[in-house]
């Protein structure tokens, strides 16, 4: 009687999943994502601001960034890669020490050059946070309700964009940028603590489960393994499907907007004449745009298809760079963030819905891993690359390529997708041995999206 109630633990959790958008355990996770990145939210705009107070000029706050992409792009693939072996709670538990002590550093920082070292370690995080959180939240749900529970999730976690900001602004601007780091580390540290002890629980429901024949026991990571795996991911790079397509777009775009994304605290401080709270105010503006509509965008995508959301997501964005370009007031600066908000709700959960639909469950950590390293690397000249076309040819010179890439993509991406979207599911269970199942604009804490997350 009670087996057929309760079931197994899980049959249960698998049913759970299929009546479920958001479970449980996703609700403790994202509470502990929740706290952590208000704190990296706070600090996102203000960053490029406080380097500047440490003697950096504009070119120099460009090169910043550009060193400091070095260090997550090496931990990247192996973060994702020990996410699959391990478990996605034990990879984000290891990301989180390199976060507390990047924190630490950024309150004691002497110069701008010193805070290369504090950021280069604090973004570690990310590599670890970042392709275990969307992993999670992909096995935490089912196909097909899965770019509904991203959206979702996304929309949950927008909270952090809506504090955050605003609050790392107001407390950058009366108490100093160093009091502001110092609130920040406190909410990471309390984050740290859900995330060890979730850790820990998985760990012991892991070894009860050993003996168990529907027990799931984590892989010993191997080089063998990982060899393996990105074998398989390349091919599913090279098959000229949608991971093919993504890729590209995800490039080009990654290219286009860190031209003069981590710029434009700069533009709006220096040319336009915005407080740190104004400015701080805007990423508060779009994060709530994106708990309210994505929820529709993801909701879009599982009707409409995620090519449609990719596309239209596209649009927005270049409407928005429009609209950056000829405005002077701020005003005028809040609807152009309404319009990246709405941008995002659209490509946000399609993206991830794609990935983690045309890649195997048990490499889709790796495949993250991947996607943000290659494009890491692909973009890591271009904060330095913005920084010189702002000295050399205008400030506004930066801001003007998104806007290009966006209005080449969003035709593109639809005829693409399109054509190429048979070909995910059989090139997935082709590499994967294991059959399918079923990005990037949330910020998490590596940026986050973006963010250790």
């Amino acid at each position: 009687m009670s087996t057929q109630s309760h079931g197994s633990p899980l049959v249960s959790g698998e049913a759970k999943k299929k009546t479920q958008i958001i479970t449980r355990p996703l609700m403790v996770f994202l509470g502990a994502m929740i706290l952590a990145n208000i704190g990296h939210q706070m600090n996102q705009q203000m960053m490029p601001l406080y380097v500047q107070s440490l003697g950096a000029n504009v070119q120099q706050v460009g090169l910043f960034f550009t060193i400091t992409s070095i260090m997550p792009l090496t931990f990247q693939i192996l973060g994702g890669f020990i996410s699959d072996s391990i478990g996605r709670l034990q990879a984000i538990s290891i990301g989180t020490i390199a976060g507390l002590i990047g924190y630490i550093m950024y309150i004691w920082a002497p110069s701008w050059q010193f805070m290369i070292a504090a950021q280069s370690i604090a973004s570690v995080a990310s590599c670890f946070v970042s392709p275990s959180f969307q992993a999670y939240v992909a096995e935490q749900s089912s196909e097909e309700m899965r770019a509904r529970t991203f959206a979702t999730v996304d929309s949950i976690y927008t909270v952090v964009g809506v504090i955050g900001p605003t609050l790392g602004g107001l407390i950058s601007q009366r108490f100093g940028y160093r009091q502001m780091f110092a609130v920040s580390a406190l909410l990471y540290a309390g984050a740290a603590v859900i995330r060890f002890a979730m850790a820990a629980n998985a760990r012991r429901s892991s070894s009860s489960r050993a003996g168990s024949a529907s027990g799931a026991v984590p892989e010993r990571p191997t080089l063998a393994k990982l060899v393996q795996n990105m074998k398989a991911m390349v091919s599913l790079l090279l098959a000229g499907g949608v991971i093919t397509w993504l890729f590209i777009a995800d490039g080009v775009s990654d290219i286009a907007f860190t031209l003069g994304g981590r710029l434009e605290p700069l533009y709006y401080g220096n040319i336009i004449g915005m407080s740190n709270l104004q400015i701080g105010s805007l990423l508060s503006i779009l994060n709530v745009t994106m708990m309210v509509m994505l929820p529709l965008g993801g909701l879009f995508a599982d009707k409409a298809g995620e090519r449609a959301g990719i596309s239209i997501g596209h649009l927005f964005f270049s409407t928005g760079y429009v609209l950056m370009l000829l405005s002077k007031r701020y005003a005028q600066f809040t609807v152009v963030w309404v319009l990246y908000g709405i941008g995002a709700s659209l490509l946000s959960p399609a993206y991830n819905s794609l990935i983690s639909k045309a890649v195997p469950e048990k490499m889709r950590g790796t495949a993250y891993g991947l996607f943000s390293t290659s494009l890491g690397l692909i973009s890591l000249p271009a904060p330095y690359i913005g920084g010189l076309m702002w000295r050399t040819l205008g400030p506004r010179t930066p801001f003007m390529v998104p806007l290009v890439s966006s209005l080449v993509l969003a035709p593109l991406l639809w005829i693409k997708l399109g054509s190429a979207r048979g070909k995910a599911g059989a090139s997935a269970s082709e590499v994967g041995g294991g059959g399918t199942s079923g990005q990037h604009l949330v910020p998490l804490e590596d940026e986050p999206a973006s963010a250790d997350a």
